[in-house]
């Protein structure tokens, strides 16, 4: 029997027990969840190594057809479920590399547009740092900026060394994968750090990341080059890239009803254009009166005045960057009273007025092209 396709915001959990945990067919989000359609990624990765995917999933007791559903959200368990199997299968122990392979931007929804829309793997990796809970609320990736470059750590929330093994890989390794299809095949990382105890023959890894792999470390990490992170990329659209970063916010949001921060920044940027910023307001649109969110925030560590502030940034910083916008336009857009505010609030964010700002920034641009 197949598994029912769920309603948006719903998670799906096996029909029947099989290799995959037992459940109910429908059930609400109580547990951690993975974007179904990331699954696509996985399916292919089998057919590469000669498993019947389909069979695989029917198996599990899921309908094939859950994956392509872009509302799904699937039991983060049925992960480490299928994990394990797979490796059962498959003497490969670099087999998750090849994941670089199987994946296609609209796998990853809106975020998956958003990374190619980037203006720099800077950014990219910033969106996905930001919006990962979006594809897996169990993984989470974290940037770490030093004097060599920016660090993308990877955490992948497993007990089970095997899975996480092979959940390193293969994360690892599209991210890797998305960086080069932005930058150029030739983009090499400066430095792997990997948990996994080192493998009998680790020519796999360092021949795929394009350079020495470090086994048995802290933690998993790939280092990327300053200069690298920071150069302009030749295929952004910051206007497409803002949209989509609008549409991922507030996925965020509906994904965690709880996240009362995440929601209430996803009514700003709703409002931040027509300069309508007032509290009671956005506290109307999240179904609550001023008082409540207030007292909410605060539980968060954190204050109205302060979201204003850092999605006023957010959007300054891609304003900026767009030439066919002049500063007066964006200080309206920002919904400030004045040139001169905008300009002092601008310099307390990026030590540089927006004037010095956007100079910097088009010449760097001018120089990369």
């Amino acid at each position: 029997m197949s598994a029912t396709i769920p309603e948006p915001g719903r998670a799906v959990l096996p029909r029947r027990a099989s290799r995959f945990p037992p459940g109910a067919i429908i059930a609400p989000m109580a547990t951690e969840t993975f974007l179904a359609t990331t699954g696509q990624i996985f399916l292919r990765l089998l057919e590469m190594h000669g498993v019947d995917s389909e069979a695989f999933v029917r198996e599990g007791g899921y309908a094939p057809e859950v994956f392509r559903d872009p509302a799904a959200r699937l039991p983060a368990s049925a992960v480490d479920t299928a994990a394990r199997a797979v490796a059962e299968r498959i003497a490969d122990p670099a087999f998750a590399l090849r994941a670089a392979r199987c994946w296609h931007p609209s796998n990853l929804g809106a975020l998956g547009y958003a990374w190619l829309a980037s203006s720099t793997l800077r950014t990219a990796l910033q969106r996905l740092e930001r919006y990962n809970r979006i594809l897996s609320e169990k993984a989470t990736f974290r940037l770490e900026n030093s004097s060599k470059g920016l660090r993308l750590v990877f955490e992948h929330g497993r007990k089970d060394t095997v899975v996480a093994a092979l959940g390193t890989d293969y994360a690892l390794s599209i991210v890797m994968d998305m960086c080069r299809m932005n930058f150029g095949a030739s983009l090499r990382a400066l430095e792997v750090t990997l948990c996994r105890a080192r493998p009998a023959e680790p020519a796999p890894w360092e021949h795929f990341f394009g350079c020495r792999a470090r086994f048995g470390d802290a933690r998993n990490s790939i280092l990327l080059s300053r200069r690298d992170v920071d150069e302009p990329l030749p295929v952004s659209n910051r206007q497409i890239a803002g949209t989509l970063d609008a549409i991922l916010t507030r996925q965020l949001a509906d994904l965690d009803r709880s996240n009362v921060a995440a929601r209430c920044k996803a009514a700003l940027l709703d409002r931040m254009a027509s300069g309508e910023t007032p509290g009671e307001e956005v506290a109307r649109t999240l179904h609550m009166s001023w008082r409540t969110l207030q007292r909410k925030l605060s539980d968060a560590d954190l204050t109205y005045q302060r979201l204003v502030d850092e999605t006023r940034r957010d959007l300054a910083l891609r304003y900026i960057e767009d030439p066919g916008k002049s500063i007066t336009e964006i200080t309206f857009l920002l919904g400030f009273s004045g040139q001169s505010a905008f300009t002092r609030a601008f310099r307390r964010w990026t030590d540089a007025s927006p004037s010095e700002y956007r100079t910097r920034k088009l010449g760097i641009a001018a120089q990369a092209g």
